[in-house]
C-alpha cells in the first residue's frame, strides 16, 4: 500500500496520513457495498488493504447518531480524516485507477458497476 499512499502524495497533495485512511475507508465502503467475492479478490491483490481496512473499521466504530453509509458515508468520513471535497474525488479516482493496475478493467468494472451512484465518482 506504500505505492498508492505515495501515488496520492504526490497526485492529490493530501497528507500520508489522511491517503492511509481515505484508502482504508474507500476499501471498506467496497466491501460493505461491493460484490463480496469480488471485492475480496481485489483486496487479496493488494498487499496491506486489509491491515488499512482495519484500522479505519477500529477508528469507525460507533459513529454516533449521525453516521451516514454509502458513498455519501465514505466522502464524510474522508472529509472528517481531512480532505477537501476536490480531494475526496481526486483520491477515490487514484484508488480505483491503482486498483484496475493491480486487479485488471474487467473485475473493477464490476465492483464499480454494482454498486449504485459510484461510476459518478470516478
Amino acid at each position: 500500500m506504500d505505492e498508492l499512499v505515495a501515488r496520492l502524495v504526490t497526485n492529490v497533495g493530501v497528507d500520508g496520513v489522511a491517503a492511509e485512511k481515505s484508502v482504508g475507508i474507500i476499501l471498506g465502503f467496497l466491501r460493505k457495498e461491493g460484490p463480496p467475492d469480488k471485492v475480496q479478490a481485489l483486496i487479496d491483490r493488494l498487499p496491506g488493504a486489509a491491515a488499512l481496512m482495519q484500522a479505519q473499521q477500529d477508528v469507525g466504530a460507533g459513529g454516533g447518531m449521525f453516521a451516514m453509509g454509502g458513498i455519501m458515508g465514505a466522502g464524510t468520513k474522508m472529509m472528517a480524516a481531512g480532505l477537501s471535497m476536490g480531494q475526496v474525488q481526486g483520491v477515490t479516482k487514484e484508488v480505483i485507477a491503482y486498483s484496475r493496475e493491480k486487479a485488471g478493467e474487467d473485475a473493477i468494472g464490476e465492483i464499480v458497476g454494482a454498486i449504485p451512484g459510484l461510476s459518478q465518482f470516478i
